[in-house]
């Protein structure tokens, strides 16, 4: 008599750690879409740019790590369509699509993506690789934001750099390092990492 039993998969990312299935990513994708609209509302105002200093970009590296590729990007897409379509929740309470900022929430597709891929593939497990993923996240939420930044205010390339990436780079490092303590952390505490 054969003997069925039941091989238990590691989990990808710390979101796989929840029980249940459609339930449970339709959760995650809705708390990731929120918890970017709340950490939207953390925002301080620089002088000279039209960029604030946010908690979004941090939310959204967390919420691609914890939620892998589809949760994540989905999360972000609701994020970025629902604030389109007028929930207050982009930079201090506002929504639609006219403000020269919206190249950045644009990024935070493709970066909530590629970070969910690489925390797949272990890229949040110790505090090196976490750093490497969430630079890589960071990158691709600049190259989305300068440029429509650049476009929104009809200045040049260095212009945008200047005001929308440059004031941001130190906040951003202390952001990464953030990350790498608590990730690697995380998955210490939940006795699931690998890799």
């Amino acid at each position: 008599m054969a003997t069925a039993h039941a091989t238990q998969r590691r989990p990808a990312v710390l979101g796989d750690l929840l029980p249940g299935s459609l339930a449970r990513d339709a959760a995650l994708v809705a708390g990731a879409a929120a918890f970017v609209g709340v950490a939207a509302q953390i925002a301080v105002p620089l002088p000279g740019t039209p960029v604030p200093v946010t908690g979004q970009t941090f939310a959204v590296l967390l919420a691609g790590a914890a939620l892998g590729t589809g949760r994540a990007a989905l999360g972000m897409l609701v994020y970025l369509l629902a604030g389109m379509a007028g929930v207050p929740w982009f930079t201090d309470g506002t929504s639609g699509a006219g403000f020269p900022t919206l190249g950045y929430v644009i990024g935070f597709v493709a970066a909530a993506a590629v970070v969910g891929r690489l925390a797949q593939l272990g890229g949040d497990r110790t505090p090196l690789r976490t750093i490497g993923t969430m630079l890589v996240g960071t990158v691709i939420m600049y190259a989305a934001g300068v440029p429509y930044l650049m476009a929104a205010l009809g200045v040049d390339l260095a212009k945008a750099i200047d005001l929308g990436m440059t004031p941001f780079l130190a906040g951003d490092a202390l952001k990464v390092l953030l990350a790498a303590g608590l990730l690697p952390a995380a998955w210490k505490l939940t006795g699931a990492a690998r890799r």
